[in-house]
C-alpha cells in the first residue's frame, strides 16, 4: 500500500507548487510538491478504508507523507481515546508549522470530545519541544475559543516561556483570536499578561491588522505596544 501511496503522491508533483511551499517553510528541504486539496482527497479515501494497517506502516521520507498521516488521523472514523493514541503518536513527527496547523485544523473530533481533548493537551503546553507546544497552542485558538475555555487558556498561554520563533507566533496568533471573538476579557488579559515583549507586540500586531477590529480598536493596540 505505501509504496503505492508515495508513487501517488510522486506522480501528483508540481514544481511551481513546490517551489511556493518550500519558500513558506525554509527548514524543510523534502517537499514533493502536491496541493492540499489533492492531500485531502487521498486522506479521506485511506481514512475510509484499512487506516489502521496504512499508519502502522506509513513512511516519512517525504514532507507530504507526514503530512497525510496527520490528515488521515483527523478524517478517521473512531472512539476519541482511540484517536488520541494516534494523535500522540503523530506528533512527534510534526518538525515544522505547515504539518502541525493543518494537522491541528484536521482534528474537527475535538469539538465533540473537548474536556477529553482539553486535558489531552495539557502536557504539550509544558513541554519544552516547540512543534509539542506550537500543537496545544493551535489546537486551542481552533478549538478553545470560548467563553467556558478562555480564563484558563489565557492563563496557559501566559504561562509558555520559549524562545522559538514558531511557538511565539503561534502564542501571538492564539491570542489575537480570543481578542477578536472575546474582546472585553482578552484586553484585560492583555493588561495585566507577562508575555514576553516580542510576543506581546505581534499579538497587538495581528490584532491590528485583522478586517475585523475597528479604528478605535486598533488605535488602542498602537497605544498599548511595548518600546
Amino acid at each position: 500500500m505505501e509504496n503505492t501511496i508515495k508513487q501517488q503522491l510522486l506522480e501528483l508533483a508540481d514544481e511551481k507548487y513546490k517551489a511556493f511551499t518550500s519558500a513558506l517553510i525554509p527548514n524543510i528541504n523534502n517537499i514533493i510538491g502536491v496541493r492540499l486539496p489533492e492531500l485531502r482527497k487521498i486522506a479521506k479515501q485511506l481514512a475510509k478504508g484499512d487506516w489502521r494497517t496504512y499508519l502502522a506502516h506509513a513512511e516519512a521520507d517525504w514532507f507530504e507523507e507526514v503530512m497525510l498521516q496527520g490528515m488521515v488521523i483527523g478524517s478517521v472514523k473512531a472512539e476519541i481515546d482511540e484517536v488520541l493514541r494516534y494523535v500522540a503518536e503523530f506528533v512527534p513527527k510534526i518538525d515544522n508549522w505547515s504539518v502541525c496547523d493543518s494537522f491541528c485544523a484536521s482534528l474537527k473530533i475535538t469539538a465533540a470530545h473537548k474536556q477529553a481533548v482539553w486535558q489531552f493537551l495539557q502536557p504539550y503546553l509544558r513541554s519544552s519541544e516547540p512543534y509539542e507546544i506550537r500543537f496545544a497552542v493551535v489546537m486551542l485558538l481552533n478549538y478553545y475559543v470560548d467563553d467556558e475555555y478562555i480564563g484558563e487558556a489565557l492563563g496557559l498561554l501566559d504561562s509558555i516561556r520559549h524562545e522559538d520563533y514558531y511557538v511565539k507566533m503561534a502564542v501571538a496568533w492564539a491570542v489575537s483570536i480570543y481578542f477578536v471573538k472575546l474582546p472585553a476579557p482578552t484586553l484585560a488579559y492583555l493588561k495585566q499578561c507577562t508575555l514576553d515583549n516580542e510576543t506581546y507586540n505581534k499579538a497587538l500586531q495581528k490584532i491590528i491588522e485583522s478586517t475585523r477590529t475597528s479604528k478605535e480598536t486598533k488605535d488602542l493596540m498602537r497605544s498599548m505596544k511595548r518600546k
